[in-house]
């Protein structure tokens, strides 16, 4: 999967996989990206660097990987029409680890996209 810090595809470029993208306060937060270019999930959280969204991926793709099934928790967005999935951290009352990046009109097509998030993070090009 490619670690680049684009923040989109450009002409030749590999448009799926890992990217990070620095926010306005300088911060950064990891995006999964699908073969077809389209952000399938995000990182809630947001990390000094670079490097740390990457090891924040890491580490989520790692406690995947032992994991016998992902469980994600769906719900209707507080404002408008749609659902959205959530990757529960591993506390109570922490940060998600992973949360899509839209809102889906459809309860069940919201579970395909987590469904597909699930794929591209067990796949690890």
């Amino acid at each position: 999967m490619s670690r680049s810090g684009a923040s989109g595809a450009s002409a030749g470029r590999v448009r799926g996989g890992l990217r990070t993208q620095r926010a306005a306060d300088g911060r950064h937060q990891w995006q999964l990206k699908a073969p077809n270019g389209r952000i399938v999930a995000v990182s809630p959280a947001v990390h000094e660097s670079a490097a740390e969204a990457i090891l924040a991926f890491d580490a989520l793709r790692e406690g995947a990987e032992g994991a016998t099934e992902l469980t994600a928790r769906i719900t209707h967005v507080r404002d408008g029409i749609g659902w959205i999935w959530v990757l529960p951290g591993p506390e109570p009352r922490a940060l998600p680890e992973a949360r899509s990046s839209r809102a889906y009109e459809r309860h069940a097509t919201c579970q395909n996209a987590f469904r597909r998030f699930v794929a591209l993070l067990r796949r690890g090009d």
